[in-house]
């Protein structure tokens, strides 16, 4: 099932080539944004198939637009890549996100982008979010708090400490979102990320 598509490394180590991929494209979107539409899709039960997820998927970063071959291909591969960690927790699936060495606003940036567009991707698929189940409800409503944060943060540890709280919260809210909306898992345990409240 893997194969080939199974990236070796993080997505957050294919962001550079991402972002010249979109630049060469002149499509003005930080890759996170695109992997969280991609992710934000995927959790909220777009159909697995191209002809499912990747119309969706244009209309959110390219107008409807097709894309450069090279720029088609990655997306490609990384949408496989999120679907692989998402439905296999072996795997570990992380928001693709800047790595440590960025400015920590940089990286409060990019992770409020990331949930921003995730939070587009998956209200796309699923409009009627307000249905969903109440503790879905809540991790919906906190993530759209996590897409407000302030970016302008002090570079000390106690901001580090509240990042890695928030980006592992994110991390488990598109899990529990997946195994809400996603295809059916065999496994059967409850997802708890706990409420922000």
């Amino acid at each position: 099932m893997i194969g080939k598509y199974l990236m070796a490394s993080l997505p957050t180590l294919q962001m550079d080539k991402l972002l010249a991929a979109l630049n060469a494209a002149e499509i003005g979107q930080h890759p996170v944004e695109v992997h969280g539409a991609l992710v934000g899709l995927i959790c909220g039960g777009v159909e697995q198939k191209p002809s499912g997820w990747t119309q969706p998927l244009l209309e959110l970063m390219n107008d409807g637009q097709a894309l450069p071959k090279e720029l088609q291909t990655l997306i490609d591969d990384l949408y496989q890549d999120a679907v692989t960690r998402l439905s296999d927790t072996d795997f570990g699936f992380s928001p693709m996100l800047p790595q440590e060495e960025e400015s920590l606003s940089k990286r409060v940036e990019a992770l409020s982008l990331w949930v921003q567009s995730f939070l587009t991707g998956i209200a796309i698929i699923q409009p009627k979010l307000n249905q969903a189940p109440l503790d879905v409800r809540e991790v919906i409503q906190d993530l759209s708090e996590i897409a407000q944060v302030e970016f302008d943060v002090a570079e000390d540890e106690e901001s580090e400490a509240a990042l890695i709280e928030l980006m592992e919260f994110t991390r488990m809210a598109a899990l529990m979102c997946y195994a809400e909306f996603g295809p059916a898992i065999d496994d059967d345990e409850p997802i708890d990320v706990g409420v922000m409240h």
